[in-house]
């Protein structure tokens, strides 16, 4: 039987001076693996999700709380300590907090912490240990990189729009903000790798992260399908520019995902729906259905109406063709293997009572996810986090606040 040692990341303390979602998302993940997590945010307000609603989370009586869900959404397993750092005060805190922090995370604009000395050049003087992760939307140099800049602005400049919704339609943004969650999640990779490294060298070091740059090197294959051909790759809707039949299709009371990757499965198709496709020149091979989308998909419209979602699924996954519903996002929590993965938790809050939260994916053997606190209110662990990090005494944590300092 396995027994649990600490959290992966228990070791670790991060400053957190980032805000919305790409910064958020990498810190919670950290959290989630066990990093202390101190939140920096402005007095009387805080990060700008917090009044990014509706909707509210319910309380225990059923009514609106004040809690934004999008706030809810990236916050966990943090700490929030208010502190105005435009004062020269809230400075000195915030240098003296990031001393005893192995990693600081920022989305300022370039720039924008030096004049409050909160910058990489100053803090590492300080702190030569520190992993300091810049997030901006088109990194630390070049001729945008005074720019601000926002998912949706970036998932066109970055190509992502031109990639989807229906060809004859307009461009399309997915559906969440993907580039923030993907900036996110790179910026956890590199505050890790920058930890290895500082385990081998002693010494932290600077990350540029830019969200352009993120949603460029996303591409995946379609930068590289315009790289080797020279063409620039069009919107398809839901179809794949590589792979046939990888589309949704019409049923009798609905729509189906099918997601044919090999010859093979589409001759299981072809069977189960009493069709010769498989045997016919033009379809037999990728390649060849690729050639002949457009007579292959029309063909199989007809063919795919005549039952409904749940008989389709049913035969193909009993034939072992990749296909799927596709749920709204209500069906998704009832999915019973969503279900059974806890993708779902609930954690206690001070004053919503109990909030419903999306849990993280990862699943490790020896250092599992621990969910620690729901995202906290404003402002609630600043005197805790003060007298314990910097030993401040409540006389001086009551002149800090006469001051708004804090």
């Amino acid at each position: 039987m396995t027994t649990h040692t600490a959290s992966a990341l228990s070791h670790l303390r991060v400053l957190d001076l980032s805000r919305v979602l790409a910064g958020p998302w990498a810190t919670q993940l950290l959290g989630d693996l066990g990093a202390e997590i101190i939140k920096i945010e402005r007095p009387g307000s805080g990060d700008d999700t917090r009044a990014w609603g509706p909707p509210w989370v319910k309380d225990e009586a059923g009514e609106p709380s004040e809690v934004a869900a999008y706030y809810l959404c990236t916050n966990r397993n943090k700490r929030s300590v208010t502190i105005d750092f435009t004062q020269p005060e809230g400075q000195v805190l915030v240098r003296e907090l990031a001393i005893k922090c192995d990693v600081l995370v920022e989305n300022f604009k370039v720039g924008g912490l030096a004049q409050y000395g909160l910058d990489y050049a100053t803090l590492s003087t300080l702190n030569p240990r520190l992993i300091y992760c810049s997030i901006t939307g088109f990194g630390q140099d070049g001729p945008y990189a005074e720019r601000a800049g926002y998912d949706f602005l970036i998932q066109g400049m970055g190509g992502l729009m031109s990639l989807t919704g229906q060809p004859d339609g307009q461009p399309t943004k997915v559906g969440v903000a993907l580039t923030d969650v993907l900036t996110g999640l790179y910026a956890s990779n590199a505050i890790l790798a920058a930890l290895a490294w500082r385990e081998r060298s002693g010494r932290g070091q600077h990350i540029d992260l830019a969200l352009l740059d993120v949603q460029v090197a996303c591409l995946a294959n379609q930068a590289m399908n315009y790289l080797a051909s020279g063409r620039a790759p069009q919107r398809m809707g839901n179809a794949h520019p590589n792979i046939v039949p990888y589309d949704a299709f019409p049923t009798a009371d609905g729509h189906m995902i099918l997601a044919i990757g090999n010859d093979g499965q589409f001759a299981r198709f072809c069977k189960e729906a009493s069709t010769d496709w498989a045997q016919d020149e033009r379809f037999a091979t990728n390649a060849a259905r690729v050639k002949h989308r457009d007579t292959l998909i029309a063909a199989m419209h007809e063919v795919t109406r005549t039952r409904s979602t749940a008989a389709w699924v049913a035969a193909l996954e009993s034939a072992a063709v990749p296909c799927g519903p596709i749920n709204d996002i209500g069906q998704v929590f009832d999915d019973p293997q969503v279900q059974h993965r806890g993708m779902r938790i609930d954690l206690p809050h001070p004053s919503a009572g109990q909030v419903p939260l999306v849990a993280n994916p990862i699943h490790l053997s020896e250092t599992p996810v621990a969910y620690r606190s729901a995202p906290p209110p404003l402002g609630a662990d600043t005197r805790a986090v003060l007298a314990e990090m910097l030993g401040k005494q409540p006389a001086e944590l009551d002149l800090l606040a006469s001051k708004g300092t804090i």
